[in-house]
C-alpha cells in the first residue's frame, strides 16, 4: 500500500467538499425546475411567455449560415412526383384472362362498411362470367383518393381501366388536361356531401340567419360566427365540391367572376386552415377547432359519435361515385366493364350498398345546386382562386426546420432535400420563408423573407449544401424557428404563421417537447411534421404536430416527394 493511501483527510476538508457537492445539486434542481417544463397555465400573458423564450433561447447555440444562390427551376414533372403504383397495393386482386383495374375512392374500397365495391367485385369474380370470345373477367380494385388517382391518369405514369371517385368534379378535370376517360356509369352507389354542425351550432344558425343551410354556414362563417373546416380542393373531391359550392353562394351565374373571388377571399379568412386529410378535420373539430366540418353522409350514418354528435347539411353536387372508362380499353376489356356496371346495378348489389350506408340520401338532389354542371375549365379556374385566396388576403409566414443529425446521412438527407426543392416550387412567392437546420446545434441558414425568386434561389442553395452530422437537438430548433417568426410579427402582425419540420425522430440533445409544448401552444402556431424514421419515431413527430393540430406525414423515400407537394400546396 502506497503511502499516499495511509494519509488520512481532513475532517474540516471532507465537511467543505460535501457541502460543495450538496449545494452543486441544489443549484442544479434550481436551475431545472426553473427552466423547464413551462406548461400554458403558466403563461398568463405575452410578458411571461417573453420571459419564457428569453429562457428557452439563453441554453441553444445558434450559428448564422452563409447562404449562396443556386439556379431555380419552376418545371415540374407530375409523373416523377408521384410514387411507384405499388405503394398503393390492390384490395382486390382478379385472376381472369380479361382483368380491368379500377381506382376507387375509400368510401368504397375501405374495409367494414366502407369496402362495398371490395365485395362486390369478390363476388363478381366468383361468378365466372366470361366475354363473348370465351375469355374469363375479373375485377381488380386498387384504393385511391380522387385527386391522386387523377394525377397518375392525367399523367400517363399509371393508368388503370377504371376510375371511380366520389363525384363527377375529377373525372371532369381529368378531361380538361388531356386524359383520356369516358362515363361508363353516370352512378355505382348513392351519396352526398354534407356539412356536420353540433346541435349548438344548429340551434344559433336558425336563430340567427332563420334557416340552417349552406348558405347560412357560408354567411356566419364570413361574418365570424362560427369556424368551418373543409379538405383540401386539390385532392379531396368533398373539399373541391365544398369550394366551387362557396363560389357559387357569392355569384351563382360565374363561380370565376371578382365578386366570387372577393367573397370567398372574406369566407376564408374565418377558416383557421385547410385540412391535410379528413382524420385531421375530426381531430380538429372534436377539440374544439372547427365549429362546422365537411363529411360524406355514408361516412356520417356509420359512425356512431358522429351520429350522436352532429346534424348533417346536404350541400353541393351529388356524389354518385361514377365509374369512368380510362384510356381506349379493348373489346374484351369494354365487355368485362359493362358486366361489372351490370352487377353493380342489380337489386343484390345495391342492397347490399344500402346496408352500408349509401343509396340513403335519394331526397337530396333536386335542386339547383344539384343540377349545375361544372366544366374542367371552371374546376381549374377554382382550384386558382383557392391557391391564390386561401390565406384570406394574409402572407404565409413559414419557417422550415431541417434536421442535418448523424442518423439522416444517406437517403433521408437526400429525401429531405429532394422533397424541400420541389415542394419549393408549389409555395406562392407572396409568402414569407425562412430556414433553420440543426443537428448538435442550430443554424439559421435563411431569415425570413418574401419569396420572390432572389429568396428562392438562396433557399435552393441552401437546402443543396444540407450535410448530416452530429446529435439531434430539434425542439431548440423549433424554438428558434419560433423566435424568428416572432420577431417578423413585430412588423408585420397579420402574417399566418407555421413551421414545417423535417426530420427522422425525437431529439437527443437540448430541449424536451415538455420544455417547448407551453410556449408554443400560448402562440399557437401549427407545426407540421414529416418523418423520415421508423413507426417510434413517426410518434414523436406526430407528438409535436399535436400540440397545435397539424398535419403529421409519414414520409417514406418513394412517396415523400408527392405527399409533401400536396402539403405544400394545401399550407402554401
Amino acid at each position: 500500500m502506497s503511502t499516499l493511501d495511509n494519509r488520512k483527510v481532513p475532517k474540516g476538508l471532507v465537511a467543505i467538499v460535501s457541502s460543495v457537492v450538496i449545494l452543486f445539486f441544489i443549484v442544479l434542481v434550481i436551475v431545472v425546475a426553473t427552466r423547464k417544463h413551462v406548461s400554458l397555465k403558466d403563461i398568463k400573458n405575452d410578458e411571461d411567455a417573453k420571459k419564457v423564450m428569453e429562457k428557452l433561447m439563453d441554453d441553444i447555440n445558434i450559428h448564422k449560415g452563409s447562404p449562396t444562390k443556386s439556379s431555380v427551376s419552376f418545371e415540374t414533372n407530375l409523373a416523377e412526383e408521384l410514387p411507384e403504383i405499388s405503394q398503393y397495393p390492390l384490395s382486390v386482386e382478379g385472376s381472369g384472362s380479361v382483368d380491368i383495374e379500377i381506382f376507387a375512392t375509400s368510401e368504397k374500397s375501405g374495409s367494414d362498411k366502407d369496402g362495398w365495391i371490395n365485395d362486390i367485385a369478390v363476388k363478381f369474380n366468383k361468378e365466372g362470367y366470361t366475354t363473348s370470345s370465351g375469355k374469363t373477367m375479373s375485377v381488380s380494385i386498387r384504393p385511391m383518393a380522387s385527386g391522386m388517382g387523377s394525377d397518375y391518369i392525367i399523367s400517363g405514369k399509371y393508368l388503370p381501366q377504371g376510375y371511380t371517385p366520389s363525384n363527377y368534379l375529377y373525372g371532369a378535370l381529368i378531361q380538361a388536361q388531356g386524359g383520356e376517360v369516358k362515363v361508363a356509369s353516370e352512378k355505382l352507389v348513392g351519396n352526398c356531401a354534407g356539412i356536420l354542425l353540433s346541435e349548438d351550432m344548429y340551434d344559433k344558425l336558425k336563430d340567427k340567419y332563420g334557416e340552417v343551410s349552406i348558405a347560412s354556414v357560408v354567411k356566419a362563417t364570413a361574418d365570424n360566427n362560427m369556424t368551418m373546416g373543409y379538405t383540401n380542393p386539390l385532392s379531396s373531391a368533398t373539399g373541391l365540391n365544398f369550394l366551387v359550392t362557396t363560389l357559387k353562394y357569392y355569384d351563382s351565374e360565374d363561380i370565376l367572376s371578382d365578386k366570387a373571388k372577393e367573397g370567398f377571399t372574406s369566407f376564408q379568412t374565418n377558416v383557421p386552415y385547410v385540412a391535410y386529410t379528413t382524420l385531421q378535420m375530426r381531430t380538429s373539430a372534436k377539440s374544439g377547432s372547427f365549429d362546422g366540418m365537411v363529411m360524406e353522409y355514408q361516412t356520417y350514418i356509420n359512425d356512431d359519435d358522429l351520429r350522436s354528435e352532429y346534424k348533417f347539411i346536404p350541400f353541393g353536387i351529388r356524389h354518385d361515385n361514377p365509374l369512368y372508362a380510362v384510356g381506349a380499353l379493348s373489346k374484351d376489356q369494354q365487355e368485362a366493364m359493362d358486366k361489372f356496371v351490370e352487377y353493380c346495378a342489380n337489386p343484390q348489389s345495391q342492397k347490399l350498398a344500402t346496408s352500408y350506408g349509401f343509396n340513403q340520401d335519394s331526397a337530396y338532389g333536386s335542386s339547383d345546386e344539384d343540377t349545375v354542371k361544372y366544366t374542367g375549365a371552371d374546376l381549374m379556374g377554382a382550384q386558382k382562386i383557392w391557391k391564390n385566396n386561401k390565406d384570406g388576403g394574409k402572407d404565409v409566414c413559414a419557417v422550415f426546420v431541417a434536421d442535418v443529425s448523424g442518423s439522416m446521412q444517406g437517403d433521408p438527407i437526400l429525401a429531405l432535400k429532394k422533397s424541400l426543392i420541389n415542394g419549393a416550387q408549389y409555395i406562392n412567392d407572396n409568402n414569407k420563408v425562412g430556414l433553420v437546420s440543426y443537428s448538435t446545434d442550430v443554424t439559421k441558414e435563411l431569415d425570413i423573407a418574401k419569396f420572390d425568386l432572389n429568396q428562392r434561389a438562396y433557399f435552393q442553395g441552401a437546402v443543396e449544401n444540407l450535410s448530416a452530422n452530429g446529435n439531434t437537438a430539434s425542439y431548440d430548433a423549433l424554438v428558434v424557428a419560433l423566435d424568428m417568426i416572432l420577431k417578423e410579427k413585430e412588423d408585420n402582425p397579420d402574417i399566418k404563421p407555421m413551421i414545417f419540420l423535417l426530420s427522422d425522430g425525437a431529439a437527443n440533445q437540448g430541449n424536451s417537447i415538455e420544455d417547448i409544448k407551453g410556449i408554443f401552444q400560448y402562440y399557437q402556431i401549427p407545426i407540421y411534421t414529416i418523418s423520415y424514421g421508423s413507426e417510434a419515431d413517426k410518434k414523436a413527430m406526430e407528438d409535436v404536430s399535436m400540440i397545435n393540430e397539424a398535419a403529421s406525414i409519414n414520409a417514406s423515400s418513394d412517396d415523400v416527394v408527392y405527399k409533401i407537394k400536396s402539403l405544400f400546396n394545401a399550407q402554401m
